[in-house]
């Protein structure tokens, strides 16, 4: 019985969020940024503006979606782990970005949410 009462509080928790991301957002996570937009947050938080690393981090949500659905099927209980911890795999990579490298920072993330998610 306790199984099955955390199973529902995981499953409604987990869609919660995104249910909160889909009403907040006009139906949808927000939307990615246009690159002229990335590049100008990029160079905003690369000199110390918190607000700028914030849009970028909301605004690449989605992709810490995306990268979940790889590993665990939608409404499993480890899902809310999932998304906890792609999400500080996120934080950590815009934290680290820099782009001397000429790398996108979408595709830096998602090596980073990888990395979070595999211990």
């Amino acid at each position: 019985m306790l199984e099955i009462i955390w199973t529902l509080v995981g499953i409604c928790a987990f869609q919660a969020v995104f249910v909160a991301c889909y009403v907040g957002n006009a139906g949808s996570f927000p939307k990615p940024l246009r690159p002229e937009e990335e590049e100008y947050y990029i160079k905003q938080m690369l000199s110390g503006d918190m607000e700028a690393k914030n849009v970028l981090i909301e605004r690449n949500l989605r992709l810490v979606a995306h990268v979940i659905k790889k590993y665990v099927p939608f409404g499993s209980r480890d899902t809310e782990d999932l998304l906890s911890i792609g999400t500080i795999g996120l934080i950590k990579g815009i934290s680290s970005y820099n782009n001397r490298h000429k790398t996108k920072l979408a595709t830096y993330a998602a090596k980073c949410i990888e990395n979070a998610l595999h211990p």
